[in-house]
């Protein structure tokens, strides 16, 4: 009995909560209303973004990236870029750390690998997997509870938009979760690939990741809009951080993109669609829109992360990448000459 585990692995444990609090019991009830209307879960596919794990945080990563990269490369040459310029405005030249970050972005741009460490600090690449849930009524859109700014004028370019809920998330397997999201962990846990029409590489791996990194974490949710084609609902745009950023999308894919975009847009269904576009502007925020026979709605998005007993999932062998590692940015010795020089050039 001496070798009895009191309590399990970080990345297998569960710590629900229950919060007493009026924001946390209306989350809750929106969160079981959603379940109850939304039951089935659609995978669309693997999202990448990077991470660091440093001392002060002990076994958890805290996410530097929005986590929404279609491949991994793109993850890596954000990495690649983060460290670049961590070494170019926190570090001094002859400073060791500013070695060891520069000795990181050289094997970023040689290989593709997943993980790097400089000084006490790791850096990984993650993977998670994008899904959104569907019902009779369609795939879920907005709840009320999530975090919205409605008032914000679509078409106004100028405004900032909202603060990304994704980046600076902290990994934490174990960390309290209120008890529609634990079981709604619990629920993925088995979640896998397994249709025929995907590539068999792919199902396998999926199915070993089960095994590899067990444990589940979801990340906040994310925001697009969605067209209806004939049997399934198409997302026609990146993630955002709340509806009405993925509003404004929308707006500005109508007003603008569309007849770019789509081949044999005539110029007055363009102008319909402009149209279309301003009358969404001008009027209360709602997540649906139709027009000229189609139907655009606002979407949900959710990403979940599997946790193994040394953290974060990576890319997996059979995630596909474009294209491999190459150069980004010139050598940090002659950025900083040349800004030397014109430092003298505006002096003199």
């Amino acid at each position: 009995m001496k070798d009895h585990r009191k309590s399990p692995p970080r990345h297998l444990t569960f710590r629900v909560t229950h919060r007493d609090d009026p924001v946390s019991e209306v989350t809750e009830q929106d969160t079981m209303r959603a379940a109850e209307r939304y039951p089935n879960v659609v995978i669309r596919g693997p999202v990448f973004g990077f991470a660091e794990q440093r001392p002060e945080d002990g076994e958890s990563w805290r996410l530097l990236s929005d986590v929404e990269d279609g491949f991994a490369q793109h993850s890596r040459d954000g990495l690649n870029s983060h460290l670049w310029f961590k070494a170019k405005d926190e570090t001094v030249a002859g400073d060791p750390l500013r070695d060891q970050l520069l000795a990181a972005v050289a094997r970023l741009e040689a290989e593709p690998v997943n993980e790097v460490t400089v000084g006490d600090t790791r850096y990984r690449i993650v993977r998670g997997d994008e899904f959104a849930r569907v019902g009779p009524e369609g795939i879920e859109g907005p709840r009320p509870t999530d975090p919205d700014d409605p008032s914000r004028d679509l078409g106004d370019r100028a405004r900032r938009g909202a603060r990304s809920r994704t980046r600076g998330f902290v990994i934490d397997h174990a960390s309290p979760t209120g008890i529609m999201e634990s079981i709604q962990r619990m629920e993925l846990i088995s979640l896998h690939y397994e249709a025929p029409r995907i590539p068999r590489a792919i199902r396998e791996d999926s199915r070993r990741a089960l095994v590899s990194h067990p444990g589940v974490v979801l990340l906040p949710a994310a925001f697009t809009f969605a067209e209806r084609k004939t049997t399934s609902w198409e997302p026609m745009a990146g993630l955002q951080p709340s509806p009405q950023e993925a509003r404004a999308t929308l707006y500005n894919y109508l007003a603008e993109f569309l007849p770019k975009l789509e081949q044999g847009v005539s110029a007055a269904d363009a102008a319909t669609y402009a149209r279309a576009a301003e009358d969404y502007r001008a009027g209360p925020p709602r997540d649906e829109l139709r027009v000229l026979g189609r139907r655009f709605r606002v979407i949900r998005v959710e990403r979940l992360m599997r946790i193994g007993p040394d953290g974060p999932e990576p890319p997996r062998p059979s995630d596909q990448d474009p294209y491999g590692p190459m150069q980004l940015h010139p050598p940090l010795a002659e950025v900083e000459e040349r800004e030397r020089a014109r430092r003298v050039g505006e002096r003199e």
